[in-house]
């Protein structure tokens, strides 16, 4: 995946839409999160305040860099299967 954007999308004349939005936010993995949401801000920096593809893209954003899980995995560290014992537990 790339932060190259459709020559459509990219196109003075094209309205960006939710849709627009929702299509490229929806399928996100954790791995190519920032990489989204870096399209979707791309996207959305000319829309007035207001608009609802820019809501709806600020939005995306805020979820897209959690889904990226600066603070680790988003999974969190539970506890280790039975039998198994995660790597920072004590002796």
């Amino acid at each position: 995946m790339s932060e190259a954007e459709r020559a459509d999308r990219k196109d003075p004349a094209h309205r960006v839409s939710v849709e627009d939005i929702r299509a490229l936010a929806g399928p996100s993995t954790p791995h190519f999160a920032l990489q989204i949401r870096n399209r979707i801000a791309t996207l959305i920096e000319r829309l007035p305040a207001g608009d609802p593809a820019r809501v709806e893209g600020e939005r995306q954003i805020v979820r897209l860099t959690e889904l990226a899980g600066y603070t680790g995995d988003p999974r969190g560290p539970g506890p280790a299967s039975p039998g198994l014992r995660r790597d920072d537990s004590p002796d």
